[in-house]
């Protein structure tokens, strides 16, 4: 059994791993929501009780999107390896675990966003859609408008689920908290740098779900007045 690693020692582990821990997440977490939307979007269109329904479409888009997100994390880490290697020149490193990261993303935040569209008043988009606004202006000004404090804490929900998922990344030397946690904690005997790294992990985690919940918060305060 290795010695306990000194404070000074594991701070200067944790903290470079933090960094790179919160650098994942939020490049993915972009991606997603860039990838994510936009999908989310079509889902809710095609619908039976979007603007454009296409049920064999819709059928479709929800299979890729649910046969996506129910692949385990680690499995998906190995498949798309050689896709990593391809984009990011290495398959090990918290830039490369945004590859990953960022495909498990997209299709997790396109469902959330499916969801919170499909929450809009239909009252309200039947009486744009009498004024003869056009779809994208629809979609646009109404439904996004209206859905804008769920589709915040969606991205909330995302960013918890890809700090656990960034941690797994560790696994196969992801980079971040994950790897240290594993690599200079659980393999190397050392629980000190190992609590440290889950704890630091739940914070980060409480810290974005606090920062979610008051975006969410000011969101729906604007709104309200804007409604007065």
């Amino acid at each position: 059994m290795s010695d306990v690693t000194p404070w000074s020692e594991v701070v200067e582990l944790v903290r470079p791993a933090t960094v790179e821990t919160i650098y994942m997440v939020l490049m993915s977490t972009l991606v997603g929501v860039v990838g994510g939307l936009p999908l989310g979007v079509w889902l809710h269109m095609t619908s039976p009780v979007g603007l454009t329904p296409k049920p064999l479409l819709h059928r479709v888009l929800g299979a890729i999107v649910d046969v996506t997100r129910s692949i385990p994390f680690v499995v998906l880490l190995v498949v798309v390896g050689s896709l990593t290697r391809l984009l990011m020149g290495q398959a090990f490193g918290s830039s490369a675990a945004i590859v990953p990261l960022a495909i498990a993303a997209v299709p997790f935040f396109a469902r959330l966003t499916s969801n919170a569209l499909r929450e809009v008043d239909s009252a309200i988009v039947e009486a744009a859609v009498t004024t003869g606004a056009s779809k994208f202006r629809i979609v646009w000004t109404v439904l996004l408008s209206e859905a804008r404090a769920a589709l915040v804490g969606a991205v909330g929900v995302t960013m918890l689920a890809l700090i656990g998922y960034a941690a797994m990344a560790g696994a196969i030397a992801g980079g971040g908290l994950g790897a240290t946690a594993i690599l200079d904690g659980y393999n190397a005997y050392d629980d000190r740098v190992l609590y440290v790294s889950v704890v630091l992990l739940g914070v980060l985690a409480w810290g974005m779900q606090l920062l979610t919940d008051w975006v969410t918060k000011l969101v729906d305060r604007r709104r309200a007045v804007t409604n007065v």
